[in-house]
């Protein structure tokens, strides 16, 4: 689409000779393009960074980065905007706009699922239509009190239909970024809100279609009707024509496998063609890249590898230019006088009014409470670049004029503005738990109370599957009438990139993260939830997926979030480290290593990290196969309690051993050489309490031993537990005790040990504090060799300078997308 005035300016070639030729390459499109691409780019990056604070999607800095270049701004300098944006170069910066904006509207399309409409409930369906009836006829009252005043002598039936769709819309792929920013994302009320957008998405298209149509030069209503007829027989020849050959293509490229060059050059000429297409009829160019971004076939590799290729390039690089495209034809100054003003108020007014009063009231009516209800508005009242393209669509086709255009761009940037403040302000679900709901926040406190144990188990990817369903299996404690209750946690990254929000469609579906009905499929996410599904079916403990998406700096509050609202025992994390096949040690990700040291700051519950190397083997083996040795190395402690209790629960399965050892110091204990670094757990501990707890566990240990072997008969129904205490005068002793337990599968040790013993372990320096003396003794230090899994853990200890429990400073509640039924 031009821009007008271009045509007149004269033509400009593509490249120069350069300055030594006497010639200025801003006379010349190739590199005057460029240089307007980095000036957008270092604009709108800024003020990303700027508002980053604000906790804005990208989508402001870029609207209010092109104002700023317009002439609302930087262009009121005339040498400026003919120097930088003169006119006669608008048509090419236009071009490559349009054509970013026609390979991102199909990505667009690649993130609404058709498939998921039809499973939208009947609340977030009522939600969505409240959200676009209201708004669309207070736009059209709106139309005409602005065809009476400044936008007078525009058509009339293609103004109101512009006006209603304008005031009506919500930005689906803004609204979700909003909602991974606020970590509501796959909350129930980011559920609802994401499929009433989606739902909104689509109609708005519909309605555009209409208004485009509508919109034509032709006198005659014939021809918007001949416009609108062949638009819905393109649709239909994309669905039962073209989508068969798109599947076609993708079952050709299988998981793992990398998708070949042929296949993607196919799929861009098809969005090209389809592009052209819907330009011929009349609509517009991105309709036809739209719908064949909806029809794409969403599992399996080919939309992902498809996505890698071309988001980064589009949504980086030529996106921007759109806004930019669209901040030049933006003029605030247009805007003069009470009149406008009023006007900008009475449409800002007007477009709030309808989005979140229509959503609220039918919230509330579906019994929705009214924090939600409110935030649900707030969130549905969501603008983006769909609103822009609306309103550049109608100014192209010259439906609005330069004042009402303003006017619209104003009221898109602030009602998208306002979205995240308001729902922060309004829905702050960490305010429903308190100190004193939280309790048995250690294993060691729920085995004493005889409640069901809660465990969060995390991980990263599938690698870390076999270990954690033998660990849960480890756990569950066959003796037992209570069950266990386990909490699966798949954390993903939230990147900057919009194809990130893809992965909501795969929390979503079905109420299960990462769930895909299509038998085909063999992604590592179908494998994730197949293998607990089994699990669960197969045993008596309840397995709830979970997923937490968010930037890998604050994914560590939707840990502690979780666990505190999901009132888990313990949280268990993967190490950030793997074993490769020589046995040594490989870095996955750094980050992951201050995830686990931020959630062993901040949790609310115990925490263990687990050093995995290959517990139990690569895969799940049933319950009557199911063996393990456990040795806990016991040397005092709140830590090693924990880890002590959370042993003595694993026991109670029949195929496991359990060897207890305590080190205790013979009198001619000398720790030399011993550095004794105080940390703060050791700090805030009282050691004369320690020692009289710590006999206490033992004596209900030894206890619990005795009660057993009076109980053994000649079958082997009841686990073995064997307690051994060595007395050692020197740390060497203590290495050399270990190692005589090197052939056992999995180790359990506290972080902090206390007691002089441990205190002589501080020796062993690290670059994984995190483990522990004890912990990066068995795992990083050659004078203790063995290949067993350690489980090193921290009991959580309310400390007095604490607030609330649990509480996390400006942290909004993650919840599971499965509803705990089960939880109180």
């Amino acid at each position: 689409m031009g821009t007008n005035g271009t045509t007149c300016s004269g033509t400009m070639k593509a490249t120069s000779n350069g300055v030594f030729q006497g010639e200025n390459p801003l006379h010349y499109a190739l590199p005057l393009l460029i240089l307007q691409i980095c000036i957008v780019l270092l604009l709108t990056r800024v003020l990303a960074f700027l508002l980053r604070p604000l906790r804005q999607p990208r989508v402001i800095a870029e609207i209010v980065g092109g104002i700023l270049l317009g002439p609302s701004a930087l262009g009121k300098s005339s040498k400026f905007l003919n120097t930088v944006f003169p006119a006669k170069s608008l048509t090419v910066l236009d071009t490559l706009a349009n054509l970013g904006l026609i390979f991102f509207l199909f990505l667009v399309g690649l993130e609404l699922d058709p498939k998921s409409l039809k499973r939208t409930g009947k609340k977030a369906l009522s939600i969505a239509l409240a959200g676009i009836t209201l708004p669309f006829i207070l736009g059209i009252g709106t139309s005409f009190v602005l065809r009476s005043s400044i936008a007078d002598g525009v058509s009339k039936a293609p103004f109101l239909v512009f006006m209603g769709v304008a005031l009506s819309i919500t930005a689906f792929p803004v609204l979700a970024r909003i909602l991974a920013e606020i970590k509501l994302l796959t909350t129930d009320i980011g559920k609802i809100a994401l499929s009433a957008a989606a739902v909104n998405d689509v109609a708005a298209w519909i309605l555009l279609a209409l208004a485009v149509a509508l919109s034509g030069e032709g006198n005659s209503p014939l021809t918007s009707l001949w416009v609108f007829l062949a638009g819905t027989g393109f649709v239909l020849f994309c669905i039962y024509a073209v989508q068969p050959g798109i599947k076609w293509i993708a079952k050709r490229c299988p998981e793992g496998e990398p998708v070949k060059e042929q296949y993607v050059c196919y799929t861009l000429g098809i969005v090209l063609a389809a592009s052209f297409v819907t330009d011929l009829i009349g609509i517009h160019a991105l309709f036809g890249a739209f719908v064949i971004g909806v029809i794409f076939p969403k599992e399996g590799n080919f939309a992902n590898s498809l996505v890698e290729k071309v988001e980064d390039l589009v949504s980086g690089l030529f996106l921007p230019l759109y806004f930019v495209s669209s901040g030049l034809k933006t003029d605030v100054a247009t805007i003069q006088g009470a009149e406008s003003w009023g006007l900008l108020v009475l449409v800002i007014f007007t477009a709030c009014f309808g989005k979140i009063v229509g959503t609220v009231v039918v919230s509330l009516y579906c019994k929705v409470p009214l924090d939600e209800s409110l935030a649900l508005g707030f969130l549905m009242n969501t603008k983006g670049l769909v609103e822009l393209i609306v309103l550049n669509i109608g100014k192209d086709r010259g439906v609005l004029n330069d004042q009402v255009f303003a006017i619209m761009v104003l009221m898109a940037i602030f009602t998208t503005f306002m979205t995240t403040p308001l729902v922060l302000a309004v829905y702050k679900p960490g305010k429903s738990i308190t100190k004193g709901d939280f309790k048995n926040q250690t294993v060691e406190e729920t085995n004493q109370s005889n409640k069901p144990l809660r465990l969060m188990f995390c991980f990263h990817c599938i690698m870390n599957i076999p270990t954690i369903v033998n660990l849960i299996e480890a756990s569950r404690g066959t003796n037992r009438k209570e069950s266990l209750s386990v909490y699966a946690m798949h954390l993903m990254e939230l990147s900057e990139r919009s194809s990130a929000i893809l992965m909501a469609h795969k929390v979503r579906k079905n109420g299960l993260p990462f769930w895909n009905k299509d038998k085909t499929g063999t992604s590592s996410s179908d494998m994730v939830v197949v293998a607990f599904e089994a699990f669960r079916r197969l045993s008596r403990v309840s397995v709830r997926p979970m997923t937490a998406i968010s930037a890998i700096s604050t994914i560590h509050e939707d840990i502690c979030r979780s666990a505190e609202r999901k009132r888990v025992a313990m949280v268990i994390l993967p190490f950030h480290k793997h074993v490769r096949l020589d046995r040594t040690w490989e870095t996955t990700r750094n980050e992951y290593r201050w995830i686990n040291k931020k959630v062993m700051d901040e949790s609310p519950c115990s925490v263990a990290i687990l050093v995995d190397r290959g517990l139990g083997g690569t895969t799940r083996v049933a319950s009557s196969d199911f063996s393990l040795a456990i040795t806990v190395l016991f040397f005092g402690g709140n830590d090693d309690r924990e880890a002590l209790a959370f042993a003595v629960r694993m026991a109670e399965h029949p195929g496991i051993t359990l060897t207890v050892v305590r080190f205790i110091p013979s009198e001619e204990f000398k720790p030399e050489n011993v550095k004794l670094e105080i940390t703060e757990d050791q700090a805030g501990s009282c050691s004369g309490e320690t020692r009289l707890t710590d006999i206490e566990a033992i004596t209900e240990l030894k206890a619990k031993i005795k009660e057993q072997e009076a109980s053994r008969s000649d079958s082997d129904s009841v686990s073995q537990i064997v307690y051994e205490e060595r007395i050692v005068k020197c740390h060497e002793e203590v290495c050399e005790a270990i190692k005589e337990y090197s052939r056992s599968n999995l180790f359990l040790v506290g972080k902090s040990p206390d007691g002089s013993v441990a205190s002589g372990l501080n020796v062993v320096r690290s670059d994984t504090p995190e483990l522990g003396p004890v912990g990066n003794l068995l795992t990083s230090s050659e004078s203790v060799s063995t290949v067993a899994s350690v489980l090193v853990v921290q009991q959580y200890v309310a400390r007095c300078d604490s607030p609330v429990v649990g509480i996390l400073k400006n942290v909004t509640e993650e919840e599971s997308p499965v509803k705990d039924t089960e939880s109180p």
